[in-house]
């Protein structure tokens, strides 16, 4: 086999295993309600197979690096977010959508500009949730009207994080690790939930799943931190582990100490 048609074959297994995560979590997130939804959509299922793919190619240093880019890259995440949900109460999906979206690209075009470090990412973080979850809190709590799927919905799903997968392992060895990191985390789990969910059950419910999310994506970043540490300190393999246990124990946290306030309300 040619090593180009290996590369080929290779890319194609890589895009498809993320596609198949983030394609189960997509419909997990419709079926559960904005708060499960949420906390599954702050999961790592899209940069995490992102991440775990630059790690076979490249080493711990590279993996480093790449995460202290994508930790301010959260904290563009959640203004994304903020955006969103204050103009999806009253506008379509072309504006709300594309506003939260050009806020981003803005955030990240300004944020590859430096070098960071961990201390200035996690400050960057603080402060960034430190103004959004305030001011998302009044958009958390709306009923989650009842989502009929439609025949594209899985595979426009799938494209977008199978793209996003086949940019980031084609490009990570020329664009290095800080550019690599950039579009690892570019938020497709977001976008699609916003694309999909908007146009059918208007914008106030689905701004509702990316409000509840704030705490979870705060959880994110945390994992980013710990990914970069661990990286730095024990290798990729066990890097990618503590993030993603991280992110893990940090929603479960989330869940049940939501799950104990309104069995406390209920009584």
């Amino acid at each position: 086999m040619s090593p180009d048609l290996h590369f080929i074959l290779f890319l194609l297994l890589r895009m498809a295993i993320a596609a198949t995560f983030v394609v189960t979590a997509s419909i997990i997130t419709e079926r559960s309600g904005p708060v499960i939804g949420a906390l599954v959509a702050t999961l790592p299922i899209s940069a995490g197979p992102s991440y775990v793919f630059l790690a076979l190619d490249h080493d711990a240093a590279f993996i480093a690096q790449g995460s202290l880019a994508s930790l301010p890259i959260n904290a563009a995440t959640i203004f994304m977010c903020l955006v969103y949900v204050v103009l999806a109460q009253r506008h379509n999906l072309l504006v709300s959508c594309g506003s939260a979206v050009a806020i981003w690209i803005v955030l990240a075009s300004i944020i590859r500009q430096f070098d960071w470090s961990l201390t200035a990412g996690l400050a960057a973080n603080l402060i960034a949730f430190g103004i959004c979850i305030p001011l998302l809190a009044g958009y958390r709590h709306v009923k989650m009207p009842l989502v009929t799927r439609r025949w594209y919905d899985v595979p426009m799903r799938a494209a977008l994080v199978a793209t996003l997968v086949a940019i980031v392992v084609s490009t990570s060895g020329w664009v290095g690790p800080r550019i690599s990191g950039i579009i690892a985390l570019y938020p497709v789990v977001f976008s699609s939930i916003m694309v999909i969910l908007h146009p059918r059950i208007g914008g106030p419910p689905t701004a509702a799943v990316l409000a509840n999310s704030a705490w979870g994506l705060l959880g994110f970043g945390t994992a980013i931190a710990v990914l970069h540490v661990g990286a730095a300190n024990f290798g990729s393999a066990i890097g990618l582990s503590m993030g993603l246990a991280t992110c893990i124990v940090w929603n479960l946290t989330l869940w049940w100490n939501g799950r104990r306030k309104r069995l406390a309300a209920a009584s």
